[in-house]
């Protein structure tokens, strides 16, 4: 019997919508190990966890572990990839980056597909109608992270590439900073953030912003 050689080594990772896009979940619910290898994926959203397979080109096993402060389970993936994680610091991620995070290096053709990713793994899109004005339906897209620094990389840079400025704000006591849009400007960002409807996306957080849409006769394609 033959020995089994050494493992095929992982071709070089290059800025694709689909790294892009991988790249905001990682940016958000995700993590890099001090090791230098290991990558760590974490979602309570099942298919977000297959978008990034899928973005990556990796085939993991979904496992589950408990929350940090809640005794639901949620599901993981976490694995070992020198050429990805190599790529990753490239773009300005790294370990322990919850409160250091900041400018990331991402081309300006796959900014929104970056941005789609990070809105999937922290973002939020809320809608309501507004009882002080009659027929006024409002609608919010929110960007959300511990890091201020990184909250203002991209506030400029959508300030740059859509025009748009947005508004920060933390509230008391906490930690978190959110970089808000209202319904002129989140229309502008939704149409940069979804091309078409081939691009990869969690579908939940897409069928909610299709829904209100439609509310004010728009569509998102």
């Amino acid at each position: 019997m033959g020995t089994r050689g050494p493992k095929p080594k992982r071709k070089d990772v290059t800025w694709s919508p689909d790294i892009a896009y991988a790249l905001g979940l990682v940016a958000t619910d995700g993590s890099l190990s001090v090791d230098g290898r290991h990558i760590d994926l974490t979602s309570k959203d099942t298919e977000q966890l297959e978008n990034f397979m899928r973005c990556i080109g990796r085939a993991v096993k979904i496992s589950e572990k408990y929350g940090s402060y809640s005794t639901d389970k949620i599901t993981r993936v976490q694995f070992s990839d020198v050429t990805l994680y190599e790529f990753l610091v490239s773009a300005g991620l790294t370990p322990r980056k919850t409160h250091t995070l900041g400018r990331l290096y991402i081309p300006d053709e796959y900014f929104f597909d970056f941005l789609r990713g990070h809105h999937d793994g922290d973002g939020s899109f809320t809608s309501y109608f507004d009882s002080r004005w009659k027929q006024s339906f409002m609608f919010y897209l929110s960007f959300v992270s511990a890091s201020r620094l990184h909250v203002e990389w991209i506030r400029e840079s959508l300030e740059r590439l859509a025009g748009v400025r947005g508004h920060i704000s933390t509230a008391r006591g906490s930690c978190v900073v959110q970089l808000r849009y209202a319904k002129k400007e989140t229309q502008i960002l939704l149409r940069r953030m979804y091309p078409n409807a081939e691009a990869t996306c969690l579908t939940r957080k897409r069928l909610k912003i299709e829904a209100a849409l439609r509310i004010v006769n728009q569509s998102l394609f």
